[in-house]
């Protein structure tokens, strides 16, 4: 293996043993701790990004897959991604300095973001990172004069009016401005190698990447006809990384692989990239978030009684995290969590109008409403599920003084797979620093969709 991830950085899981079983067995030490403190912390399924990677491969093979680091930045998934080949998509220093840090090499990063500082333009080009981005003449300037051996790529804009997130209107050039940035970055002898686009996050139209796909293809005729040698096509990011997404991963790469064989057909000399973030970690993060206080609010509500003939009532329950920490897509993508209980509840127990709040003073620290829960009481734990993205690595940008702990697992089973599928890269000693996908890694994927199980000898 290429020795980014060991046996000692997760739990191995067996036969006997659930995901569930692992996080009460966790939330059971924390409660039973002196401290008194009620810490959330994140259960990691490392073998759920393997299954994710070997499903990107079949759906997509004539695609190498580039991680996008701000999505989740944690340790445990930045190793088992650089195990299994990806190369990674940086936006800042800090990303760059991160992966290269755990011994990713050079020709394994790009520096994607559009609008760049000049002093990480120069810390890339010091760092031998030369796959650049840029959208504007201002741009493109400033990497001339401080990244002159730099391999530029061309960002467009697309069509994302339906995109929950629209990066459009921040970033990429219209198609009626590309041909004056080529022919200006020919002037400037600067190296423009490729064109890149991104459809927003959460587009419910697939169709989106064709028609981005076709608008690259005249891009690249523009750049060849000026003299640029072009042969890369960055497809972006985009991809959904839960199965209760509107559109599913395999529809969209469905209409991706269509469009590729129409305008950039297999023999054509392209390499062809995506950027994956969600689509890698959101299901593969589970975070368990304790009550730290709770009240009853009585409704006013003339004429209305519970069952019991008590006047009617809403519970405020109090977390320790908030929408301006890991639940931050209450506020960025329109998401009500919903909580699943650690305790089991009894089928008769009677259910409260309820509602999670985090805990900054102000009322849009509201985690979500309108639940209906049973009685629950300070000390108690709530599950979330599909909390993987934008998640780890927010704390010092909202002002938590500590990051949650993440406890990472995987199977054995994805953990033999991993190797097996390594090794013969292992032997391969033209293939160091080269960005490749496992080969026939896609074959075992049905097998890996297996649920994950833990050996409880394993945990504390």
């Amino acid at each position: 293996m290429a020795g980014y991830l060991s046996e000692s950085d997760f739990v191995m899981v067996e036969e006997g043993f659930n995901t569930r079983d692992l996080l009460e067995e966790l939330t059971l030490g924390a409660s039973q701790a002196t401290t008194g403190e009620v810490a959330a912390f994140f259960v990691a399924d490392l073998g759920a990004v393997v299954r994710r990677h070997f499903c990107f491969l079949k759906c997509l093979p004539r695609v190498r897959p580039f991680y996008t680091v701000k999505c989740n930045s944690s340790p445990g998934v930045l190793k088992v991604l650089a195990e299994l080949g990806l190369g990674f998509s940086c936006a800042n220093k800090a990303e760059m300095e991160l992966v290269q840090r755990i011994g990713v090499p050079a020709s394994k990063v790009i520096y994607t973001k559009p609008c760049k500082q000049i002093a990480q333009i120069k810390y890339a080009a010091k760092h031998g990172i030369r796959l650049l981005s840029f959208d504007n003449e201002m741009e493109l300037a400033k990497v001339v004069k401080s990244h002159p051996s730099a391999q530029m790529v061309l960002c467009i804009a697309t069509d994302d009016f339906h995109s929950r997130s629209r990066l459009s209107l921040k970033f990429g050039a219209s198609l009626k401005s590309c041909r004056h940035l080529l022919e200006n970055a020919k002037r400037s002898h600067a190296e423009v190698v490729g064109v890149s686009f991104h459809i927003g996050s959460g587009c419910p139209d697939p169709q989106a990447y064709a028609r981005s796909i076709a608008d690259a293809r005249l891009v690249f005729e523009m750049g060849t006809e000026l003299g640029h040698r072009m042969h890369i096509l960055d497809l972006g990011g985009g991809f959904p990384g839960m199965e209760g997404d509107k559109v599913r991963f395999e529809e969209i790469a469905s209409v991706i692989n269509s469009a590729l064989d129409l305008y950039f057909p297999e023999g054509c000399g392209v390499d062809i990239l995506a950027e994956l973030g969600r689509y890698y970690v959101t299901s593969a993060f589970t975070v368990a978030v304790g009550i730290v206080a709770k009240k009853e609010v009585l409704l006013d509500q003339p004429g209305r009684e519970e069952e019991n003939g008590s006047a009617p009532k809403t519970i405020v329950y109090h977390l320790d995290e908030g929408v301006y920490g890991i639940f931050n897509s209450v506020l960025f993508d329109n998401i009500c969590p919903t909580p699943i209980l650690q305790k089991k509840s009894s089928t008769e127990q009677p259910l409260y109008s309820s509602s999670l709040w985090g805990p900054v003073a102000d009322g849009c620290d509201c985690v979500a409403e309108g639940l209906w829960l049973p009685q629950l009481q300070v000390g108690d734990w709530l599950v979330f599920d599909n909390m993987g993205a934008y998640t780890v690595g927010t704390g010092s940008l909202l002002g938590r003084t500590r990051a949650c702990r993440i406890t990472y697992a995987m199977s054995r089973l994805a953990w033999e797979a991993l190797r097996r599928q390594l090794l013969p890269a292992e032997q391969d000693e033209d293939a160091e620093g080269v960005c490749k996908p496992l080969s026939c890694g896609w074959e075992i994927t049905d097998t890996l969709c297996v649920g994950p199980v833990f050996t409880p000898a394993s945990i504390m």
